[in-house]
């Protein structure tokens, strides 16, 4: 059986207890099978790429997603740890949370719906697509040779559609479900470090917010607020003997949109380092702490930070944070960094083969997408110790790149693999051919830059 790089097996080391023996050995294979095969990853393609198109159990490798026992969630909690050693030893930990819609048809297929796509979606275009959809916690850490930002996911999870649940008698989640449920998951794996969750407005919802605020140790939320948000001032104290029940908000203030328009509004320049990945932007911006109450729905403490551009590109946005102590900067700083969430499912995409995955059974479906987005996350330490210590980076005449990319990182662990001595297929009784080094050169960057 093909072996990998002793570096790497001791990097991978966290993850062989939550398999068994057999199984671990199967792993690895498809681990670096599906990193070397381009195109579609199945597990046929997978097994190719390693050199086992004629072995005679290639079952075997397709139990270990549709039957073999192993447990995602073991597996995420030792990729987070591999993450946080390697990225963020101190410090609160980012954590991005996003959905994202698989595109998948078939019969077999019972979990699929029709979904809104963000990513090929616009305000003006608006796309449905039939697949499925995941909700994804990924860490956001500063990764210092590609100089920016990267979401590297390490929990997904599978929500279901509406018609899945109601035909199966389930109580069906709404994504602030699910997202609550995988915060409360982190939460209870690393309880001593401070959790800050930076999501879209999908999840600037009371009862999720509440949720998050409830935990015995909380955990931050950093989303965008509804421009016609009801802000109420802090409940004022209760006077001495008074009766009836405690008030939960005070005197209601201006909406964030009404302080906008407001001519009267002191804004406060706040220059912004990485603008949506775009470098230095500098705009004005209004915070004040108020109570986000409605009718019915608990009420949430709140830090909102207004923002606007100088020069009107773009509208008023309104940011909100469920820790008042929290300063703008941070708030804007934490929130900047979603923009990676979307770069990483396209990379996922374009580079590990998402969607390209032909898993029928209930087993290997849930696991098979989870485990080429969080691929996207293991790439990254595998490369980290040949990009940190000599950057390689693809460049051409026509397309200038400083720094390195996801597809670097990628070559770099494909180099390491080829270059193993297990993956030479030199038959010792065949004839020896000459290639010019160029020649080889051109060959193995096709190979570890293949999509």
């Amino acid at each position: 059986m093909p072996t990998l790089p002793p570096a790497m097996l001791h990097r991978l080391a966290p993850f062989a207890p939550c398999f068994s023996r057999r199984v671990w050995r199967h792993a690895l294979v498809l681990l670096a099978g599906t990193l070397l095969a381009p195109g579609r990853r199945t597990v046929a393609a997978a097994l190719r790429a390693m050199g086992l198109a004629h072995g005679k159990r290639f079952e075997r490798y397709h139990r270990v997603l549709s039957r073999d026992r192993w447990s995602g969630l073991a597996v995420g909690r030792a990729l987070l740890g591999l993450l946080v050693a390697a990225f963020v030893p101190s410090g609160p930990l980012v954590v991005g949370v996003d959905e994202t819609v698989e595109r998948r048809r078939g019969a077999k297929i019972a979990a699929k719906g029709i979904y809104r796509d963000a990513v090929r979606s616009s305000h003006s275009h608006f796309v449905k697509a039939s697949g499925l959809r995941w909700v994804c916690l990924m860490l956001l850490v500063p990764v210092p040779w590609a100089r920016r930002t990267w979401a590297l996911p390490f929990l997904t999870a599978l929500a279901p559609s509406a018609r899945y649940d109601r035909e199966h008698g389930r109580r069906h989640k709404a994504l602030t479900d699910w997202a609550g449920q995988l915060l409360l998951v982190v939460r209870r794996w690393w309880p001593d470090r401070p959790i800050v969750a930076v999501a879209d407005a999908t999840d600037a919802a009371l009862e999720f917010l509440a949720r998050c605020r409830s935990w015995p140790t909380p955990v931050t939320v950093v989303t965008r607020l509804r421009l016609d948000a009801a802000l109420y001032a802090p409940a004022p104290p209760r006077r001495p003997h008074q009766n009836g029940r405690p008030r939960l908000k005070g005197e209601r203030l201006p909406t964030p949109a009404a302080t906008a328009a407001d001519p009267a509004t002191e804004w406060a320049p706040a220059p912004v380092a990485d603008w949506y990945g775009r470098g230095l932007r500098a705009v004005e911006i209004v915070t004040d702490t108020a109570v986000w109450y409605h009718a019915g729905l608990p009420p949430v403490p709140v830090r909102w930070v207004l923002i606007r551009d100088p020069d009107g590109a773009f509208a008023p946005q309104a940011l909100l944070c469920t820790d008042p102590a929290a300063t703008p900067e941070q708030i804007l700083g934490w929130f900047v960094q979603r923009w990676q969430l979307e770069v990483t499912f396209e990379e996922a995409r374009r580079h590990l083969g998402v969607e390209t995955q032909r898993q029928w059974s209930d087993r290997a479906i849930r696991r098979a997408t989870p485990a080429l987005l969080g691929l996207f996350s293991l790439v990254t330490p595998l490369a980290r110790p040949h990009l940190a210590a000599a950057p390689r980076v693809r460049r051409a005449a026509w397309y200038r790149k400083p720094c390195p990319t996801f597809a670097d990182a990628l070559a770099v662990v494909r180099r390491q693999l080829w270059g193993h001595a297990a993956f030479r297929t030199s038959d010792r009784g065949g004839d020896v051919v000459k290639v010019p080094r160029a020649v080889i050169e051109r060959l193995t960057e096709a190979l570890c830059y293949a999509a």
